[in-house]
C-alpha cells in the first residue's frame, strides 16, 4: 500500500511548466541531492529559515523525503518541496525552498500549480501549510487560509503561520446537466 501512496505522488511527474519563458521540470528527489538541497536552505537562511531548522531539514532528507521532488530550471535544481503524510484527504506542503536568484521569476507560481495538480490527483481537500510570517503572504496568493500564529515558533524572530490551502476539485458532474438543461 506505501508503494500505491509512493507512485501516486509522482502522478503527472512529466509536467513542464512554461513560465515567464522559463522551462521548469520537476522529478523526484534523490539522496544523492541531499546537499544540493541543503545548500537550497543555506541560501534561504536566516531569511525564510531559522538556522535551527537546518538540522530537522537535514533529517526529513534522510528519513521521510519519499514524496519530495525538486523544480529544475536548465538542469539546475533551484528549488524543492514535499506533499507529505498519509491522510486520505490531507496533506502538509513540506519543506517548500527556492533559491532566492529564482524568486519573483513565476517559478514559485510553477511550484504551487505543481502543488494543487498533486492535490487534486491525490483527492485532497485540503494542504496544511506551517509557513513563517516572511512566507505567508505567498501562500495567500493561492487562496491559503491563516488558521493560526505562533510568535517564535521557528526560532527568535520567526514567527510560525499555520494555513490551510482548499483544494477544489472539477465537478465534472454539473457538465452534462447544464449541457442537458441549455438544449
Amino acid at each position: 500500500m506505501q508503494d500505491a501512496q509512493a507512485d501516486a505522488c509522482w502522478l503527472d511527474s512529466d509536467i513542464i511548466n512554461q513560465v515567464m519563458d522559463i522551462q521548469v521540470h520537476f522529478r523526484p528527489y534523490s539522496r544523492t541531492e541531499r546537499e544540493t538541497c541543503l545548500g537550497l536552505f543555506d541560501a534561504n537562511c536566516p531569511e525564510f529559515f531559522a538556522p535551527g531548522e537546518r538540522a530537522d531539514y537535514a533529517s526529513f532528507l534522510d528519513t521521510s523525503s519519499a514524496c519530495y521532488e525538486l523544480c529544475l530550471v536548465q538542469g539546475q535544481v533551484v528549488g524543492a518541496f514535499g506533499l507529505t503524510g498519509h491522510e486520505r484527504l490531507r496533506r502538509s506542503l513540506s519543506w517548500i525552498l527556492l533559491h532566492p536568484s529564482s524568486q519573483d521569476m513565476g517559478i514559485g507560481t510553477a511550484v504551487m500549480a505543481r502543488v494543487i495538480r498533486l492535490a487534486i490527483s491525490l483527492g485532497l481537500e485540503l494542504v496544511a501549510i506551517a509557513a513563517s510570517h516572511k512566507s505567508a503572504p505567498f501562500f495567500t496568493k493561492f487562496g491559503a487560509v491563516i488558521h493560526g500564529f505562533i510568535s517564535d515558533g521557528w526560532g527568535p524572530g520567526m514567527h510560525r503561520v499555520d494555513m490551510g490551502l482548499a483544494i477544489q476539485r472539477p465537478n465534472r458532474s454539473l457538465r452534462p446537466q447544464l449541457l442537458r438543461g441549455s438544449v
